[in-house]
C-alpha cells in the first residue's frame, strides 16, 4: 500500500468595501493582482436578478468599470442576470445554463467567475464554477447581510435536490470574497436584519466578548442602524472565516458542525414552510429550540438561556413559528429534521449545543420528548417574557 499526505496551501481572501464598481474603487483589480499573472484576466459575471431590481444602474456600472480596465481585466460578455433567492437552488437547469455560457466564452481555469448576489445565488453559481473544468476561480460579491457575514464567506457550494437542502454540492475556497456594504442599503428590513442572527450564533459557539458587543449594540441593531450593522457583519465574517481556517476540518470530513448550531431545526423549518420562513428567521427559531432544550436537560443555566433569548428578541427576531408544531400522520414533522441532518452530516448524529455563552459541546443524541416539550414551552410564552 502507498500512503502519502497531500498538503494544499490555500488563501482565503475577504475584502470589505463600499461601491465596488465606482470608477475610483480598485479593490477587485487589487485582488486579482494577487494571482501573480501578468496577462489580462478574463471575467464572466453572473448577477442575482433580485439585486438588479434593487440597483437599477448596477449592470451599467459593472460594464463601465471593466471598460476602464481594458487590457488589465477583460469582461467577456455583458453580465448575465439569473434568478436568485432559494428558488434558484431548486432549479437544476440553471447549472448547465451557466456551464453553457462559460463554455461559449472560453472560460478556463485561469479565468474568473464573478458572482454577485445573495447566499442562495452564490451557492448555485459557486457549484457551477467549481465543477466546470474541475474548478474555475470564483470571486463572490455577497449582497445580503446573511451572505456577507456567513454563507458567502464560507467554502461551500450547493443546490437542493430530492427536496433536501444542499444535497448536491462541493467544497472549494473562493479566490476572493468582496463584501460591499452599499448593497445592504437596498435591502428590505427583514433581509438586512437576517445576518444579525448568524452573528449571534457564531458568538455563542466561539466568542463571548463578541456576544457582549452585540448586546451593547442591540438597540441600534433593532433599528438597523447602518454603522452598527456593518460592524457586526464584518465581525461575524471574521469569526466564521477564523473557524474555517483553524478548525482543522474546513471541508467537514468529520461529523461536528459548530457553525450549524440551531440549523437542524432551521433547515427543516424552511423546507416545510415552502421557504415562506427565511433562513435568518428560521435560524432564530432553531437557536431558541436548542437553547430551551439545553435548559430543560441541564446543559445551560436558566440565566444564560434568558440572556441569549432576550438578545435574539431584542434584535428583532421571533423565537417561535407555528410550523414548529405541525403534525402529520400523528408525528411531529420538525423531528424529521434530526435524521435529515444526520444524513447530511454523515456518520453519527452530532448536534452542537452551548453550555455557556462562547463555548460549545457536541451531543450525539437528543431526547425527542424533551424537544417536543421545548417547542411547547416556546409556543406558550412566545408573546411573553422568555424562559
Amino acid at each position: 500500500m502507498l500512503e502519502r499526505t497531500i498538503h494544499l496551501e490555500l488563501v482565503h481572501r475577504i475584502e470589505f468595501t463600499r461601491d465596488l464598481f465606482s470608477p475610483v474603487n480598485s479593490v477587485l483589480s487589487d485582488v486579482v493582482s494577487k494571482s501573480g499573472s501578468s496577462e489580462s484576466s478574463k471575467f464572466i459575471v453572473f448577477v442575482d436578478g433580485g439585486v438588479v431590481g434593487g440597483k437599477q444602474n448596477l449592470l451599467r456600472e459593472i460594464e463601465s468599470w471593466f471598460n476602464a480596465k481594458d487590457g488589465e481585466l477583460e469582461l467577456v460578455d455583458s453580465p448575465f442576470v439569473l434568478p436568485g433567492a432559494e428558488a434558484c437552488k431548486n432549479d437544476w437547469s440553471l447549472i448547465p445554463e451557466i456551464w453553457e455560457k462559460m463554455n461559449r466564452n472560453s472560460i478556463d481555469r485561469h479565468s474568473y467567475v464573478l458572482a454577485i448576489g445573495g447566499g442562495a445565488f452564490l451557492d448555485m453559481v459557486g457549484f457551477a464554477a467549481s465543477t466546470a473544468h474541475r474548478g474555475v476561480r470564483l470571486v463572490r460579491v455577497p449582497t445580503t447581510s446573511l451572505s456577507q457575514g456567513d454563507g458567502g464567506v464560507g467554502v461551500k457550494n450547493g443546490i437542493n435536490y430530492f427536496g433536501k437542502k444542499n444535497w448536491v454540492g462541493s467544497f472549494s475556497v473562493p479566490f476572493a470574497v468582496i463584501n460591499d456594504f452599499a448593497f445592504l442599503e437596498s435591502l428590505d428590513d427583514t433581509s438586512r436584519r437576517a445576518g444579525i442572527i448568524e452573528a449571534i450564533k457564531v458568538a455563542l459557539v466561539r466568542n463571548k466578548k463578541f456576544f457582549v458587543e452585540i448586546e451593547k449594540l442591540s438597540d441600534r441593531l433593532f433599528k438597523l442602524e447602518q454603522a452598527a450593522l456593518e460592524y457586526v457583519i464584518q465581525r461575524s465574517a471574521e469569526e466564521h472565516v477564523d473557524h474555517i481556517s483553524t478548525s482543522g476540518d474546513p471541508y467537514e470530513l468529520g461529523s461536528a458542525r459548530p457553525l450549524d448550531f440551531g440549523h437542524w431545526v432551521a433547515h427543516k423549518l424552511e423546507q416545510i414552510s415552502a421557504f415562506r420562513i427565511g433562513h435568518g428567521e428560521a435560524v432564530a427559531v432553531g437557536l431558541a429550540v436548542d437553547l430551551i432544550y439545553s435548559k430543560r436537560v441541564g446543559i445551560i443555566s436558566k440565566d444564560d438561556c434568558d440572556r441569549i433569548l432576550n438578545l435574539i428578541r431584542s434584535t428583532g427576531f421571533n423565537i417561535y413559528d407555528p410550523e414548529l408544531s405541525r403534525i402529520e400522520a400523528g408525528r411531529s414533522v420538525i423531528l424529521q429534521g434530526l435524521e435529515e441532518f444526520r444524513e447530511h452530516l454523515g456518520g453519527i448524529l452530532t448536534i452542537t449545543l452551548v453550555p455557556e455563552i462562547g463555548r460549545k459541546i457536541e451531543v450525539n443524541d437528543m431526547d425527542e420528548t424533551e424537544i417536543l416539550a421545548s417547542i411547547d414551552e416556546l409556543s406558550s410564552y412566545n408573546n411573553a417574557q422568555v424562559c
